[in-house]
């Protein structure tokens, strides 16, 4: 048989000319590798943005996700059980002392004695009344303030780790502060004092952050 290009006579079993390098197979050859390309097609170069692009509009197609309230709270009363308690063994001490040593100022202690009692009911007031915790299926609402009001917000999804810290007082009474570690650029390391059911709390805003993720589909593999 002769080569196709330059029609020098060639071997039947080869597969490409001596001479000029040209390919020469026989038909069934041809169907042969025919059929193998068709089994594994080379990608297209726009099939990963045809991807992108077809994941983007399944989403965008879809409804909007209502967002409903999971809890909410303020600043609990066990978070102060141990200033009370450093406060009441104070007032026993100091009027023992008072009766029995300064007999002469014992209504200046009192007095001192009542002013420590108010600041700290003050402190408590403040906390109670000024600061609310509101979390929903998509973001965490904190409002401080009593007269001037301020509320953040932070979405979910922008929650990076969540932690919590207990004294030994507190964790007697379960109670403790949640700190939320995220890339807001207003607050990003907001701190919550005053949580009752403080872990459940902590495991219950870290189970929805991660559900907000998967549902909105930031993980690569999902594109």
């Amino acid at each position: 048989m002769n080569c196709p290009s330059c029609q020098t006579e060639v071997n039947e079993k080869v597969k490409f000319c001596p001479e000029c390098g040209a390919r020469i197979a026989d038909d069934e050859a041809l169907i042969d590798d025919a059929e193998r390309d068709a089994d594994f097609p080379l990608p297209g170069d726009n099939e990963p943005k045809q991807r992108f692009q077809n994941a983007v509009a399944s989403r965008q197609s879809g409804a909007d996700i209502e967002e409903d309230d999971i809890w909410s709270g303020s600043y609990s009363p066990k978070a102060m059980v141990g200033w009370w308690i450093s406060a009441a063994v104070i007032t026993v001490v100091a009027l023992i002392a008072s009766l029995i040593y300064f007999s002469n100022a014992f209504w200046w202690i009192v007095l001192g004695l009542a002013i420590g009692w108010a600041a700290i009911g003050g402190r408590y007031a403040v906390r109670r009344l000024g600061v609310t915790y509101h979390l929903t299926s998509q973001r965490f609402i904190h409002e401080t303030g009593l007269l001037w009001r301020r509320t953040d917000r932070i979405e979910l999804i922008d929650i990076d780790d969540v932690t919590f810290r207990q004294g030994p007082v507190e964790r007697m009474f379960n109670v403790g502060t949640i700190e939320l570690l995220s890339s807001d650029i207003t607050d990003p390391k907001m701190t919550l004092p005053g949580i009752e059911g403080v872990r459940s709390v902590a495991d219950l805003i870290d189970d929805l952050r991660r559900k907000e993720r998967r549902r909105r589909g930031l993980h690569i593999e999902a594109v």
